[in-house]
């Protein structure tokens, strides 16, 4: 969805929530062995809401880059993502953000804004 409570909704889906064990038999033995117990629902902690995208931070966000700009490396994988220069790109974030599923979050949002830039 691309409304803003949509979003929020999806965001509130991610948040991790405990799985229920499988029933127990009250049983010594066996698949299901186990104590018979009522087990209680757990409120999710205020950490579980950590980083979560609403849209104030969206706003706030935006207004952020759109007064600072662009760090240096920024510019220069927007540049290699123009000519594109993928893997390159991804190896060069990779080296100055410190890990992979970093590197490819940041080469995935320079190349929106390329994407973008290519429309208009």
């Amino acid at each position: 969805d691309s409304t803003p409570q949509g979003e929020m909704a999806d965001e509130q889906q991610k948040i991790k929530k405990r799985e229920a064990a499988p029933p127990r038999s009250g049983v010594a033995r066996g698949l299901n062995k186990g104590h018979l117990k009522t087990s209680r629902v757990v409120p999710l902690k205020p950490s579980a809401r950590k980083g979560l995208h609403t849209t104030r931070n969206k706003i706030v966000r935006e207004v952020i880059r759109e007064v600072s700009g662009y760090a240096p490396y920024e510019k220069r994988l927007l540049e290699m993502l123009k000519n594109d220069f993928e893997k390159k790109a991804l190896k060069f974030a990779k080296k100055r953000l410190g890990t992979h599923a970093r590197a490819k979050q940041k080469r995935e949002e320079i190349s929106t804004i390329v994407r973008a830039a290519r429309k208009r």
